[in-house]
């Protein structure tokens, strides 16, 4: 075996150095392995966005609101407007990159008045947001289980709710699982994730486009320009609701900000893989919708009121062995997705546990010896997920609005503090990633745009709607929301009286934290514990970088 190259040893050391010394300056000791690379960090977003298994998710929002020319203009546009959302998250995960990350940057930027209820706020919101996106992904996976049956039967398979319901408990408990494994195999698993990403999405690309019959291939009138309307609204609006889909789709990005504790030179990689995974995502997802509307066929119809447009797609292109062969992997990507998310999910739950803002902290605030990871983190998230997942007995109006959450609560969650740096009391300096004069408008348009969506997502399916059919997401949103604020004011117990925002577990001496973690000190030298929020959470550019 050739010997390291000792420069790049030391520079490597450097960069370890400098990222021990940079979440010490946010007010963290080191619990984690920094084993994330730059690609990996890139992978966990990345592979959370899933593109073809979620692209097949939400052809319901794009097909019966403006068919192919929403598919493709509506997610070209849609998707310039998220990458938006993506620098201004950014610029605030290159100043200050920890694991709590949005509620961190909400205390730190809010004005001292509504510092600690706008950092509860968004803490909440993101932590149920995440969970909402397991269930979302998982449930999404454990339907394209079925769906593959379905195929290999010809049709005459109909899942019920509690088969549903099983394989997605299944698929769940075997994540948790997953995310037990030590840091270094979480991270080289998001290159093996990125890898059949991308490949499953140059087949479809490429070959779908060979495969199609004549019949089932759309002139540049129809698929470009040929609006068709099935749910009612007026046109307008409809092609707004089709950004529902790539919204959906390229979202939860915030999962590289919960591993910033993991990865190598935090500063610079988790802005870059959030801006990276968008900018893929954005141009793959482009490519994929616009040989979709080539090669779906004129019956739109028909497509929207299959079990599973996509699967038709493929059945009428490729045929039924190719499809299924395909269809395993877009069930093997679709587990992928869940496997991140349950990851950076856990991270949430274990950095707003740190801070001691969630029902039994002390026993999720857990690093596991062996592992190195927060196993209890991991499986608190894996209850509330599978129970999450229980909605659907009571009906699909119940769970899609459960499932709305990985949208609407998110949004809730990005917007507050992109907002707060610019609304509220504070001395912001940018880290390595800063957009400079585009700054402001940057964050505006993704202010702006999150909560129109946010609104857009409370509507009905169709403007003609029944109390079976609404849309009960702003109950289920504001629900939350609102326990989360009777919790924060309940008398004498209520967070208000004992939650003081994050939490210092290192003192103001930064240099014992930098010995703290070399391997032949780490039982010598103490680490100050003080449990006053920091004072200086952006240290800005004198981080070494």
């Amino acid at each position: 075996m050739a010997p390291r190259d000792p420069e790049e040893q030391k520079r490597k050391e450097a960069i370890k150095r400098a990222d021990i010394r940079l979440l010490a300056q946010l007010g963290y000791k080191q619990e984690f392995q920094r084993a994330f690379k730059p690609l990996e960090v890139f992978g966990i977003a990345f592979s959370i966005i899933g593109l073809l298994p979620s692209i097949s998710s939400v052809m319901y929002y794009s097909l019966p609101n403006g068919g192919g020319p929403a598919m493709v203009w509506g997610w070209l546009v849609a998707s310039l407007l998220i990458l938006c959302v993506g620098m201004s998250m950014g610029e605030l995960a290159s100043a200050a990159p920890t694991s709590g990350g949005l509620y961190f940057w909400a205390y730190s930027l809010s004005s001292p008045r509504w510092k600690r209820l706008m950092c509860w706020i968004v803490g909440y919101a993101n932590t149920i947001g995440n969970v909402a996106a397991v269930a979302s992904i998982d449930w999404g996976c454990a339907i394209q289980v079925m769906a593959a049956v379905t195929i290999a039967t010809d049709g005459e398979f109909s899942p019920t709710n509690p088969q549903l319901f099983g394989t997605f408990a299944a698929v769940v408990v075997t994540h948790g699982i997953v995310c037990c494994l030590g840091t270094a195999v979480l991270a080289r698993l998001q290159t093996v994730y990125i890898i059949l990403n991308i490949l499953l999405c140059m087949v479809v690309i490429v070959v779908l486009p060979i495969t199609t019959p004549p019949e089932f291939r759309n002139t540049p009138q129809t698929a470009l320009f040929e609006f068709t309307n099935f749910n009612g609204w007026p046109n307008g609006f409809a092609f707004i609701c089709s950004f529902l889909a790539p919204l959906w789709t390229i979202c939860s990005f915030d999962s590289s900000v919960h591993i910033a504790e993991e990865a190598s030179n935090a500063a610079v990689s988790v802005p870059w893989g959030i801006v990276n995974a968008i900018s893929v995502a954005g141009i793959l997802g482009w490519a994929i919708n616009m040989v979709l509307a080539f090669c779906m066929g004129p019956d739109l119809e028909g497509l929207w009121n299959s079990d599973q447009p996509m699967a038709v797609i493929f059945v009428n292109s490729f045929g039924k062995n190719a499809t299924l062969a395909i269809w395993v992997v877009v069930v093997i990507v679709q587990y992928m997705m869940g496997s991140s998310m349950l990851l950076g999910t856990s991270r949430q739950v274990f950095a707003f546990s740190r801070d001691g803002a969630l029902p039994l902290s002390r026993w999720i605030y857990r690093i596991n010896s062996r592992t190195q990871t927060p196993i209890n983190a991991a499986w608190w998230s894996v209850f509330f997920t599978v129970a999450m997942g229980l909605l659907a007995f009571i009906g699909d109006q119940a769970i899609d609005a459960a499932f709305a959450l990985s949208v609407a609560a998110l949004y809730v969650a990005y917007a507050i503090p992109i907002a707060a740096r610019f609304l509220g009391e504070n001395n912001f300096e940018p880290g390595p990633f800063y957009l400079g004069r585009f700054s402001a408008p940057c964050a505006l348009i993704s202010v702006l745009f999150m909560t129109v969506m946010s609104v857009v997502f409370m509507f009905p399916t169709s403007p003609d709607t029944t109390t079976e059919d609404m849309n009960y997401t702003v109950a289920v949103l504001f629900g939350v929301l609102f326990l989360s604020l009777v919790w924060y004011y309940f008398p004498v117990y209520g967070g208000v009286y004992w939650f003081k925002g994050p939490v210092k577990t290192v003192g103001n001496d930064h240099h014992d934290v930098e010995l703290d973690f070399e391997p032949k000190l780490r039982n010598r030298v103490p680490v100050h514990v003080s449990t006053e929020p920091s004072a200086s959470f952006f240290p800005g550019k004198a981080t070494g970088y």
